[in-house]
């Protein structure tokens, strides 16, 4: 199932993505005088019930009209989440290209709320740095506790996928040895447009691309990825319990700006359009301003 989130009256507000527009989950559910979740964070806390009775609002269509894209403003596919927890350096090449050493274990670091953005959110770039770059990723969304979860289990413990922009500002990452400031500026996660339910993804074989200004950056596929998705939701999972509606970035493959010879860099800037896309999970798109 094909999810995201859409703003009504200053809250966000769930939706279903169907071939012939967006159904808003609330309003469908009133008609059909039904129980329903009215946002991401309601769904996955209610587990298999909700998604059942999601599953019965798109028994009985044409009750309300569909919403198109163009009619609404995108929220983050959550807003609330407990943790934001980033994977480093998670594929060979970017490791290389970035001048650092290909990890034996997982690189973690995190981000924070005020960081999250929506689809077609423009984002302000602070005065505070001047070294913008982008990393396309794949996000997966926890939809079951996880604590001390081994390999071969770890991936019904997701909920679903979408895709992510793990913004970064190079001279603050790098100004200590702690990355937490580059990385956990406002609206420095951008992720979407859709969340797609785990039961139609293969998070291991995944093509995901970035364009900036329309010109292809980045271009790589999950399946080289050093620590794959079930390994490391297990890695975390030894040492910090991982709650449903947790996000993790699960790093990103090679053609960031800070790979590129020192002379060649153009840093990202106010008014360049950076679009995200990963096979099945749609493309999300960012505007600098």
């Amino acid at each position: 199932m094909k999810l995201l989130q859409f703003i009504h009256d200053d809250q966000p507000r769930l939706g279903i993505q169907t071939e012939s527009g967006i159904l808003d989950v609330q309003k469908h559910a009133t008609a059909l005088a039904l129980n329903a979740p009215s946002s991401m964070e309601e769904l996955i806390a209610g587990g298999e019930a909700a998604m059942l009775q999601l599953e019965e609002l798109l028994r009985h269509p044409g009750q309300v009209q569909l919403l198109q894209e163009s009619e609404i403003t995108y929220a983050p596919c959550l807003t609330h989440p407990d943790k934001i927890i980033c994977v480093g350096l998670n594929y060979v090449s970017h490791a290389e290209e970035s001048n650092m050493s290909v990890p034996a274990t997982p690189v973690l670091f995190s981000k924070f709320n005020n960081s999250l953005a929506a689809h077609r959110q423009s984002v302000k770039l602070p005065s505070s740095a001047v070294q913008f770059d982008y990393e396309a990723e794949l996000v997966l969304v926890i939809g079951k506790e996880a604590s001390n979860v081994p390999k071969e289990e770890a991936l019904s413990h997701v909920f679903g996928y979408m895709a992510g922009n793990d913004l970064s500002a190079r001279d603050l990452q790098f100004r200590t040895g702690q990355w937490l400031l580059g990385k956990s500026l406002d609206h420095f996660a951008p992720v979407g447009p859709y969340l797609v339910t785990a039961d139609e993804i293969d998070p291991g074989n995944l093509k995901i691309e970035c364009k900036v200004n329309g010109v292809v950056c980045q271009s790589g596929n999950t399946r080289d990825m050093i620590f794959d998705c079930a390994s490391i939701i297990s890695y975390i999972s030894q040492y910090i319990r991982l709650k449903p509606g947790d996000l993790i970035f699960t790093g990103t493959p090679e053609g960031v700006i800070l790979g590129l010879p020192e002379e060649q860099r153009k840093w990202l800037k106010s008014g360049d359009r950076i679009t995200v896309s990963i096979d099945r999970l749609g493309s999300l798109e960012t505007t600098l301003l």
